[in-house]
C-alpha cells in the first residue's frame, strides 16, 4: 500500500497573522491521520510555522528552490536554506514557475537534484495547457516533462509526482475522474518503464487542480491517485481539513 499525502501549496499568500490558520489546522489534525500532511507556505513563514508544528503530523515544504547551494542569486532561496528553516519537502516544476519564470525541464531537473542534495523530498509537477489538451497532446506533454525533468537517482522516497492540468488550477474546472485516472495510470506505467518496477510502482502520484472538500473523496479514489496537491483550498484550515478527511 502506498501511503497518501495531502499537500497544501499556499503560493504567494500568507503573512505573520496566518499563524491563526496553522493553529486551527493543528487542532483539527492533532491525531495521526491515514495520510501524510504537508503545508508549503511562503519561505518567509517556514521557520515560524516549524516551531508551531513541532510534535504534530503536519510537515513543511518550500515552493521552489534554486539549483545552487549559495551564491550571487538575488531573491532566490536554496534547498539548504529551506532545510535549515525546517522544511522537509520542496515543490519543483510547478506550472506557475514554468510560465512566470521560464523554468524549463532542464531547470526543474537541476532543482530536483538540489532538493535531494539538501535532504529534501521533491514534489515534481507536470501538466498540460488548455491548448495542448484540446490538441489531444496531454500524454505527450506529460511524457516529455517526465523524461526531461526527473534526474537519475529517483526513488519512491525522494520523489513525488504531481499531475496538475494547468487549465484546472484556480479556475474551478476539473477533469473527470476517468480523465484523472487515465493520466495517472499513464504516469505510473511510464515510471515503471523508465525508473524500474520497484521505484515506479511505489512512487506517490498526486492530483492537483481545483481540489475542494466537495470533490476530494471522488478524486482521491481514482486509480493511481495517492493524494492531492491543493492550492486555494489549503489556505483555510477548515477546507484543508475537509480534503484530508477524504482518507478517513
Amino acid at each position: 500500500m502506498i501511503r497518501p499525502i495531502v499537500a497544501g501549496n499556499w503560493k504567494m499568500n500568507g503573512v505573520s497573522n496566518s499563524v491563526s490558520e496553522i493553529n486551527s489546522l493543528k487542532e483539527k489534525v492533532s491525531s495521526p491521520s491515514n495520510c501524510d500532511i504537508l503545508i508549503c507556505p511562503p519561505a518567509t513563514l517556514i521557520m515560524a510555522f516549524s516551531h508551531i508544528l513541532k510534535e504534530t503530523p503536519i510537515e513543511l515544504g518550500g515552493q521552489t528552490c534554486h539549483s545552487a547551494a549559495s551564491g550571487a542569486h538575488t531573491g532566490d532561496i536554496s534547498s539548504e536554506m529551506l532545510k535549515d528553516c525546517g522544511a522537509n519537502y520542496v515543490i519543483t516544476g510547478h506550472s506557475e514557475r514554468r510560465m512566470d519564470h521560464g523554468e524549463l525541464d532542464k531547470i526543474v531537473k537541476a532543482q530536483t537534484e538540489a532538493a535531494w542534495r539538501a535532504g529534501l523530498k521533491a514534489i515534481l509537477c507536470v501538466g498540460e495547457l488548455i491548448g495542448e489538451r484540446k490538441a489531444d497532446l496531454t500524454l505527450k506533454v506529460i511524457e516529455r516533462q517526465l523524461k526531461n525533468s526527473i534526474p537519475e537517482g529517483a526513488t519512491a522516497d525522494n520523489l513525488i509526482i504531481a499531475y496538475e492540468p494547468v487549465w484546472a488550477i484556480g479556475t474551478g474546472l476539473t477533469p473527470t475522474v476517468d480523465d484523472v485516472a487515465t493520466v495517472h495510470t499513464f504516469i505510473r506505467n511510464n515510471l515503471i518503464e523508465t525508473q524500474g518496477q520497484q521505484v515506479g510502482s511505489n512512487m506517490r502520484l498526486l492530483y492537483g487542480g481545483s481540489v475542494k472538500p466537495g470533490n476530494a473523496k471522488e478524486l482521491m479514489a481514482a486509480s493511481n491517485v495517492n493524494g492531492a496537491l491543493v492550492g486555494g483550498a489549503s489556505l483555510k484550515a477548515e477546507d484543508f481539513a475537509g480534503i484530508i478527511a477524504a482518507y478517513e
